[in-house]
């Protein structure tokens, strides 16, 4: 995946890393009772494909995120955050390579690596 950027310190770095099924992303999860934060670094050009679960908000922290939910299309930058209701069906396509923190209200969302 290359060297990290300096975007997120050792304190993110150090956490678990998440087992993310889609190749160029990687993600540091801080995992709650019932929910999940995770902290992602996305390659551009990756596609994540359609899919639902429980609610989520996240914030673009760095790059340039294509996101569609429901069937709407936004484009998110730095800074910019957004929010997918619960069981919205959703897909992502990333423009830049993107620093991405993610809160989900599933507490299996993802699962540490080993």
């Amino acid at each position: 995946m290359g060297t990290l950027n300096s975007l997120y310190p050792d304190i993110i770095k150090n956490l678990p890393e998440a087992d993310v099924p889609i190749e160029g992303v990687q993600a540091w999860l801080l995992q709650g009772e019932d929910t999940q934060l995770c902290f992602f670094i996305i390659e551009e050009g990756v596609t994540v494909p359609l899919h639902s679960h429980g609610a989520q908000w996240g914030a673009v922290l760095q790059g340039e995120l294509e996101l569609t939910i429901s069937g709407e299309t936004n484009i998110y930058r730095d800074g910019d955050s957004y929010y997918i209701p619960d069981g919205a069906e959703h897909t992502a396509i990333l423009r830049k390579r993107s620093f991405i923190m993610d809160y989900f209200a599933d507490r299996e969302r993802y699962k540490p690596k080993g």
